[in-house]
């Protein structure tokens, strides 16, 4: 269906209300939703409570946190008709927080605007009208400690773990859904079950019954829903800090020349823009910070390539990791994109074992070869790394190898420029980390 002709017909998007249903074993945040003379959603959060100690759950403090947090669970729902104006009839946001959440909202719909052909400017996006009154949300002042550490199975998450190891005793894993990859990660990193913290989100069906009937549908800001998930946790918990996994490499844009980014709301933008806004807004006391964000995909792949008790288990497809057992589907660009970023530091034996296949020798992957190059009209909508860092894997593997080079490698090496500064090295000083683990960063990368 077509983006004008919906919002000419559904003009009104409602954030009726949330509530929060403190269960035996779970805490259930339910939110509801309405797109008037369409339909209605109720999707949950379901936070498992195994022997946390959760506390101030029942407070107004706890409610706007889940209030925000539903303003983001929202996106997914709104993008059906990207109804122009967005009713808040549980909360209320005021000039700023309208602002910041047009933002997130243009922004982290980027690559849904792009494939959906949208053109339209971010201020006539979406009008924010609420219909409560301002309650002041006063900030808590208690002692806080430890780290809540987001895990999603794959090589950056890993990385993080290690690096963190000796906080291990005072911190939580966290991970959503119900894949088994992030348990076998945290498991390997020495948690316990009852340490990791476990999240099921569950979609409304009456969504998935839109979608079937063509209505506006593509990637949604899924790292927002992450940072305000993990901070209502953190602060549930009495835990410090969230410590994400998100690299530098995040920052680059899908599209030369255009602001669209699968990854929007892994990049250093949206952590500072997130920061600021919880300070402003949530005032947990909880500190939200990238552990990798001062280095590349490149460089998150060489300390991989060192932590070789996770990878029989690791796994960042989004096709492979849902199936059982969970496995590299090696056909799709996020497959391609790990095995090339490791490539320098694995290839060959290594690599193969951990994918089954050398992916380097399917002439069926050379489009997506050549788009993760940078030679392609858009970089693959996935979470990859820099054209630049890939050119330089590319490089460095074509050197390593002795003998025939397989045909990627081959394709390469007789049609593109090689890349020979040392991307090893690199290191962003604008960045979020805390003094105490930015040295453990440093001292991993700068030796």
């Amino acid at each position: 269906m077509e983006f004008d002709e919906l919002r000419s017909t559904y003009k009104t998007f409602v954030y009726k209300d949330y509530k929060i249903i403190d269960d035996k074993d779970k805490i259930v945040l339910k939110y509801y939703f309405e797109i008037p003379g369409l339909t209605t959603f109720e999707p949950s959060v379901e936070i498992l409570k195994k022997n946390f100690k959760i506390e101030n759950l029942n407070t107004k403090f706890t409610e706007n946190l889940v209030f925000n947090l539903g303003m983001i669970e929202a996106i997914s729902y709104f993008k059906a008709t990207c109804s122009p104006e967005f009713v808040i009839e549980c909360g209320n946001l005021d000039e700023k927080q309208e602002e910041w959440f047009r933002k997130i909202f243009y922004l982290g719909l980027g690559e849904f605007r792009f494939i959906n052909k949208i053109k339209v400017s971010e201020e006539e996006f979406v009008k924010f009208v609420s219909k409560k009154e301002k309650e002041p949300i006063n900030p808590i002042s208690r002692e806080l400690d430890g780290i809540i550490i987001p895990i999603g199975g794959g090589k950056d998450s890993n990385v993080t773990l290690d690096l963190l190891k000796d906080y291990k005793d005072k911190s939580y894993a966290f991970r959503i859904g119900v894949r088994e990859v992030p348990l076998k990660s945290a498991e390997i990193a020495g948690f316990k079950r009852d340490e990791i913290i476990e999240v099921q989100r569950t979609i409304d069906k009456n969504l998935l019954g839109l979608n079937s009937k063509g209505f506006l549908n593509g990637h949604t800001p899924f790292s927002a829903m992450v940072a305000f998930l993990t901070y209502l946790v953190a602060f549930l918990t009495g835990k410090k800090y969230v410590a994400l996994s998100n690299e530098d490499s995040a920052n680059e844009s899908n599209v030369v020349g255009e602001k669209i980014n699968h990854q929007y709301s892994k990049s250093l933008e949206f952590e500072n823009d997130f920061r600021w806004y919880a300070d402003n807004y949530l005032k947990a006391g909880v500190e939200y910070f990238s552990m990798l964000r001062p280095i590349s995909e490149l460089q998150i792949a060489m300390l991989f390539s060192k932590l070789e008790k996770y990878h029989p288990v690791f796994n960042s497809c989004n096709v492979g990791s849902k199936s059982e057992p969970w496995k590299w589907c090696c056909n799709c660009p996020k497959c391609l994109f790990v095995y090339t970023i490791l490539s320098p530091f694995l290839y060959k034996e290594k690599l193969v074992k951990i994918f089954g296949e050398d992916l380097f020798e399917r002439e069926d992957l050379l489009k997506t070869f050549v788009e993760l190059c940078g030679y392609g009209e858009t970089k693959p909508f996935e979470c990859v790394g820099t054209y630049n860092e890939i050119r330089y894997a590319v490089t460095k593997t074509i050197e390593n190898v002795n003998g025939k080079l397989p045909f990627l490698l081959k394709y390469y090496n007789e049609n593109f420029e090689k890349v020979n500064s040392n991307l090893l090295e690199y290191y962003n000083e604008n960045n979020n980390l805390p003094e105490e683990f930015e040295k453990i960063l440093k001292g991993k990368i700068l030796k």
